[in-house]
C-alpha cells in the first residue's frame, strides 16, 4: 500500500487504523509506504510492524516529501525482492507523488496497481487558491496518471466518478468500492446525556470548513465540541478567543480510538460537516449510526446517503 497517511507511523488510531483492523485478516502481509513523520524525533519508523497487527509493516520515508516518488521506488523494489507481493494499492491525490512513484515502480517490477482516489482537492468547491490549482492540475494530469493502473477505485457513487470521466479516465476503469466500514457494536445509540449542541469531528484543515463551524457557533450561541487536530488548531483557538467563544467551544483534540469518538457523538445533539470537498466522510455515517442528526454540505457520499429529511439535512452553499 502506497499512502500519504502519516497517522499510522505517528501512532495515531484514526480511520486508516480502523480499516486495517478488519482488512489485515484477509492478507498474508501488508506493507505500507508513507511519507516522513515530521514531528517524530529520533530514528525514522522504517520497517516497523504496526502495533496490534503482526502482518502489517510501516515504511516511513527518511526524506522530504518532494523525494517521496524516489522513496516509493527504492523501498518498493526492496520489499518486492524480499516479499514478491502481488498487488499495489495507491492512495492518490495532487501533487501526485504517490502515483508517480507507483508508476516508476511498476516500470521496474510490473506488479499491477490500483489507484484509490477518495476525493478531488477543490472539487466541488475550493477552500483556498491551492485547492483551485490542485483541481485544475488533477483535471489535466489524471488521465496520464491512471493509464497504467488496472483500475481506479472511488468511494462515492457520482461526484468523483463524474469528474474523472470528464477528465478522460475510461468509465470501465472506474470501480466504486465504498469505504463506509462502520462497526455497529461501537457506533450505536447508548442513551448518553447530551453535553454539546453541535459536534465537529475531523482534521483541522481549511477544506473541512472548520472556520464556518466556529462562525455558526457564534451566531447560534450554542455549546460545541471540536474533535480532531491539524495545522489550523492554534489559529482556530485564537479565532475562538476573538469571537469570545472560550466558554462555548471545547477543543477536545485527537480522539484516542473509535470508542471515544462514539462516546462524544452520543453526547452531542447534532453532527455538523461543513466541508468544501470530501471523499466520504465515514464519520458522518458513524454519527448517523449513533442516532445523531446530521447537517452536511453536498460533498462526497452525502448525496448518496442523505435521501430524506429523517436521515439528515443537506446544507446549501
Amino acid at each position: 500500500m502506497i499512502s500519504g497517511d502519516r497517522n499510522l507511523a505517528a501512532g495515531k488510531r484514526g480511520a486508516f487504523y480502523n480499516t486495517l483492523e478488519e482488512f489485515h485478516k484477509y492478507w498474508d502481509r501488508i506493507d505500507i509506504i508513507c511519507p516522513k513523520v515530521i514531528h517524530i524525533q529520533g530514528p525514522t519508523l522504517d520497517s516497523s510492524s504496526l502495533e496490534g497487527f503482526e502482518n502489517v509493516f510501516i515504511h516511513s520515508s527518511p526524506w522530504p516529501l518532494l523525494m517521496q516518488p524516489f522513496w516509493i521506488l527504492r523501498k518498493g523494489r526492496e520489499i518486492h525482492q524480499k516479499q514478491k507481493f502481488d498487488l499495489m494499492t495507491v492512495h492518490e491525490y495532487a501533487p501526485f507523488y504517490n502515483g508517480l512513484g507507483a508508476r516508476w515502480l511498476w516500470n521496474k517490477i510490473k506488479v499491477p496497481y490500483v489507484l484509490e482516489i477518495h476525493h478531488i482537492p477543490g472539487y466541488p468547491w475550493a477552500a483556498n487558491l491551492k485547492e483551485k490549482v490542485y483541481r485544475k492540475w488533477t483535471r489535466a494530469f489524471i488521465k496520464y496518471d491512471a493509464a497504467k493502473a488496472i483500475a481506479v477505485r472511488v468511494v462515492n457513487q457520482n461526484q468523483v466518478p463524474n469528474f474523472l470521466q470528464r477528465a478522460g479516465v475510461p468509465a470501465e476503469k472506474i470501480k466504486y468500492i465504498p469505504s463506509l466500514y462502520i462497526d455497529l457494536e461501537i457506533f450505536r445509540p447508548i442513551g448518553a446525556e447530551k453535553a454539546y449542541d453541535l459536534i465537529f469531528v475531523g482534521r483541522l484543515v481549511e477544506n473541512k470548513g472548520i472556520n464556518l463551524f466556529l462562525e455558526t457557533v457564534k451566531k447560534l450561541g450554542v455549546k460545541a465540541v471540536i474533535v480532531g487536530s491539524g495545522p489550523l488548531l492554534e489559529s482556530l483557538k485564537l479565532k475562538a478567543r476573538d469571537l469570545k467563544l472560550e466558554d462555548q467551544v471545547i477543543f477536545h483534540g485527537w480522539a484516542k480510538d473509535s470508542q471515544e469518538v462514539a462516546a462524544l457523538l452520543n453526547r452531542s445533539k447534532i453532527f455538523v460537516m461543513p466541508s468544501y470537498n470530501e471523499g466520504g466522510p465515514r464519520v458522518m455515517l458513524e454519527a448517523m449510526a449513533c442516532g445523531v442528526p446530521v447537517l452536511a454540505t453536498p460533498v462526497g457520499v452525502v448525496p448518496d446517503v442523505i435521501k430524506d429529511k429523517e436521515s439528515g439535512r443537506v446544507i446549501d452553499w
